[in-house]
């Protein structure tokens, strides 16, 4: 999983630290920020399902809302940056504080054993971690001459993390157990007092209000009525209820039929993140944002198809496993980036930060939220007693294929986008 939506340039009113020659020191620092950023988050997220299924013995919705804690904190993040960040706390202090927080919080919640103080443990986390996501964003883009083309080999770094971690943890054959949650905890300590060393990034007085503000004002309401605005924001809602089924499911599903370092081989997907990322600039100039938001949710129900006849009674098919898990490059890069690339530029630059931030709490805030109580309640009805399996995978996967061929379906008839038809 990627990071929250955030604008390729600091916010309005969020002038830059003067930067014009950004050292290769900083540069270093700020890549090594990102790798742990992410590295935290790779090593906990994607095995969580197996470990609370085979080892805590917990049920369907009850791994779905565990998911979901993430999407409660991407919901409340935009409050808490806002009342802190820009008001109050230099932000390299209140990564800090967050991140030794949330790492005594992961501690605590590796060591329980029943679902309701889990939960509980896990959502204080998620409140704490979630937040950092654009802490992080904004320091590093505060600390250079050019965000726009600066950010991007900084940010990578992130995505190393995240496979590296999903290397070792499956690797090792830590899927089912609590430590890959007791590695993300340390590493998160560890990030927590290394933010003290990076550079000293104080608050900024917002003089134009919150993002809430700047999308109620008169431009903002203008933009919002845009009918492209709409069903793209509609279209990025419903696609990340199916998107929840493969964060919180694929690792458990793969582990249950017998898939070996399921971590690992789940890590080819930032693999391909990271090649087509690469090629987005030559297919956005030859496709236009529609089709490649019609690619990317083409690829979705390609995936589960995959998942989904990728394995049977006469054994496993690993390459239709493997094209399953290397779709997410497409999947991501294809839908989320070209539609941050979308809204800014259909943005008023006054309002970039604020409709970015808006995309952010609607796909991976109230978007992921649903997706994750649908998907705990259809892997509980589809599952099953028996030695090989405890759930009809293939009906789970069905099920999310079909749910994002019906986004695909009301989104290609409806969508239109005027840079696409002046492309000719």
């Amino acid at each position: 999983m990627s990071v929250l939506s955030t604008s390729s340039a600091p916010a309005a009113g969020a002038s830059s630290i003067p930067a014009s020659h950004m050292t290769w020191a900083t540069r270093t620092r700020l890549a090594l920020m990102m790798f742990l950023q992410y590295f935290i988050w790779g090593a906990w997220y994607v095995t969580l399902g197996t470990w609370l299924a085979k080892s805590l013995s917990f049920t369907g919705q009850e791994i779905g809302w565990a998911a979901g804690t993430t999407a409660v904190g991407a919901i409340a993040s935009p409050l808490l940056v806002g009342l802190l960040a820009d008001k109050s706390v230099a932000t390299q202090k209140l990564l800090a504080g967050l991140h030794c927080l949330g790492g005594l919080l992961l501690l605590a919640a590796a060591g329980q054993h029943s679902f309701g103080p889990f939960y509980g443990v896990l959502l204080l986390y998620a409140l704490c971690f979630m937040p950092t996501l654009a802490l992080t964003n904004s320091l590093a883009m505060r600390h250079m001459a050019d965000p726009r083309r600066q950010f991007g080999p900084i940010r990578v770094w992130g995505t190393v993390g995240w496979i590296i971690a999903g290397l070792i943890v499956g690797g090792l054959g830590l899927e089912a157990t609590a430590v890959p949650m007791k590695l993300a905890a340390v590493s998160s300590v560890i990030l927590g007092l290394y933010c003290l060393c990076l550079p000293d990034t104080p608050p900024i007085a917002d003089c134009e209000g919150s993002n809430l503000a700047r999308l109620l004002s008169r431009d903002g309401l203008q933009f919002l009525k845009v009918r492209s605005t709409v069903i793209f924001i509609a279209a990025s809602f419903l696609i990340c209820i199916p998107l929840q089924f493969y964060y919180a499911f694929t690792n458990l599903f793969l582990n249950e039929i017998g898939i070996a370092n399921a971590a690992g081989k789940m890590a080819g997907g930032q693999v391909s993140e990271l090649g087509f990322m690469a090629l987005l600039p030559w297919f956005l100039q030859r496709l236009g944002v529609k089709y490649l938001l019609v690619t990317a949710m083409l690829a979705w129900v390609l995936r589960y198809l995959l998942f989904a006849f990728g394995y049977g009674t006469s054994g496993v098919l690993m390459g239709m496993l493997w094209g399953g898990i290397l779709l997410h490059g497409v999947c991501y890069d294809f839908f989320f980036v070209t539609g941050q690339i979308y809204i800014d530029r259909q943005a008023p630059p006054a309002l970039r930060a604020a409709a970015q931030g808006l995309i952010a709490s609607v796909t991976y805030g109230a978007g992921m939220l649903l997706g994750s109580f649908l998907s705990g309640r259809v892997v509980d009805l589809y599952s099953r007693p028996g030695p090989a399996s405890a759930h009809d995978w293939r009906s789970i996967w069905l099920f999310s294929a079909a749910c994002a061929g019906i986004v695909l379906a009301g989104f290609l008839p409806t969508f239109r986008d005027v840079a696409d038809r002046s492309r000719g």
